[in-house]
């Protein structure tokens, strides 16, 4: 019997020793990568662009007012101020502002109904473009009119609530900074979601509370830093770097075991760009283990066999004993 005590716990302990071996991993990776696109690029339209940030690319401007006949001084309208240095590292860095703007800008003061121009939106440009074929833009535009988005259009929803035409930049949706990849695009999210101001430009309804909305989530803290909105509220499609059919409220995964388990939808959407990749110990999911662990889906399949043989034969040594006290019991009546 003690024989018998004695191996139940030398299994448990090596059972323990194996899991804690793979513990290292179990922690986000460290950002320690360095963004390749910097402030050194030299736009072939910096001069004409500085024609315009030297008034948009600050907090205030100054002018002459030739009616007064004196140099003027005025705050810039926080919606109208273009960060250098987020467009110089924007997919959109080599671009003249003409480029998206009238040519009438050039003139200042500029014309009032300018204003009133027509804005591109990501299909303009990128719509039938065989150099941009791989992100399929077609494909996200017919996603987008099934979205919950898109019954906005006539409030003034476009690509660009989303996505800012002087900031934005898909290079850091990498396996590099999964963490960056996650705060900044529920950043664009909580754009208008956790911003009354900019949430009932679009809508009449009253302020929503985040918190609240997802007091139904355990360890709610976790879940927001480790996985994105868009996890939960989109409907997955494999043929597009992000899924943008934004789903009603109602239709959103509220499911524990739709990440947490072996065919967990994270390979298909936060670690899609990585499915490739898998590791070969055995583990199930081996890429979510690369960068978190999920519990539930990160599962080895030798430690699997392992614990069932271990039950088995605990089971099966419990039988035999029974029989042998049973065998026992008879033979002394």
């Amino acid at each position: 019997m003690k024989i018998f005590r004695f191996l139940i716990v030398s299994l448990l302990f090596l059972i323990c020793n194996t899991y804690a071996s793979h513990a290292g991993v179990f922690s986000f990776k460290r950002d320690n990568q360095i963004t390749s696109d910097t402030t050194t690029f030299v736009s072939p339209f910096h001069d004409d662009n500085e024609r315009c940030l030297k008034c948009h690319g600050q907090g205030k401007y100054e002018y002459t007012n030739e009616t007064l006949g004196r140099q003027v001084k005025a705050l810039m309208c926080s919606e109208r101020i273009v960060n250098r240095e987020d467009f110089y590292r924007s997919n959109h860095k080599s671009f003249s502002c003409t480029d998206c703007h009238s040519s009438e800008y050039v003139n200042f003061p500029h014309a009032g109904e300018l204003r009133m121009e027509q804005k591109y939106n990501c299909i303009d440009c990128h719509g039938g473009d065989e150099k941009f074929a791989q992100y399929h833009f077609e494909e996200i535009e017919t996603e987008y009119q099934q979205s919950t988005h898109f019954k906005l259009e006539e409030d003034g929803f476009t690509c660009w609530k989303c996505h800012n035409p002087h900031s934005y930049k898909i290079n850091i949706r990498n396996k590099d900074n999964l963490k960056e990849t996650i705060s900044y695009d529920n950043a664009i999210c909580l754009n208008c979601h956790s911003d009354f101001n900019h949430f009932q430009l679009l809508t009449d309804r009253e302020e929503i509370n985040i918190i609240q909305k997802h007091d139904w989530l355990p360890n709610q803290k976790a879940h927001f830093a480790n996985v994105r909105c868009i996890e939960c509220h989109t409907k997955i499609n494999n043929n597009i770097p992000v899924a943008h059919l934004i789903k009603p409220k109602g239709e959103a995964v509220k499911l524990c075991n739709e990440c947490h388990s072996k065919n967990s939808i994270l390979m298909a959407s936060l670690y899609k760009f990585e499915s490739k990749a898998q590791r070969r110990d055995g583990f199930f999911n081996g890429i979510i283990l690369n960068e978190s662990y999920v519990i539930g889906a990160n599962r080895n399949e030798y430690l699997n066999l392992f614990s069932l043989i271990i039950f088995i034969g605990v089971i099966g040594i419990i039988g035999i004993h029974i029989v042998f006290r049973i065998s026992k019991n008879n033979k002394n009546y």
